[in-house]
């Protein structure tokens, strides 16, 4: 089952989205800021992105420059500002089974759907 991780606010997740759609392959939404991510699955997420952390990180949100810029933090620290503020996870993110694309830019989702 494709999963996407999604924010309808943001013009370049409603873009994902599309694709998915036009794809016509079932898939399930996920509107991360409404239902949290776990720390386990954000680190699962994380696992199939094949990133460091900091890499998920959207670095251009007011919260991450007032509370996080500039500080040294573990992966597991990264892991739990997501969580306690997930405007900071950049989006969209497609899951495929075991493969996952942040989906900017969207041509990107065609590599695993």
């Amino acid at each position: 089952m494709i999963t996407i991780y999604h924010n309808p606010r943001c013009s370049k997740s409603r873009e994902g989205l599309a694709v998915l759609e036009k794809s016509g392959k079932e898939f399930k939404v996920v509107k991360y800021l409404e239902d949290v991510l776990t720390e386990k699955e954000l680190s699962e997420i994380i696992h199939l992105l094949d990133i460091p952390a900091i890499n998920l990180v959207r670095k251009n949100e007011k919260i991450w420059k007032e509370e996080y810029k500039g500080k040294e933090l573990s992966e597991k620290e990264l892991i739990k500002a997501m969580i306690a503020h997930p405007k900071l996870i950049e989006r969209p993110i497609i899951v495929n089974g075991t493969k996952a694309v942040i989906g900017r830019p969207v041509s990107d989702i065609q590599s695993i759907i």
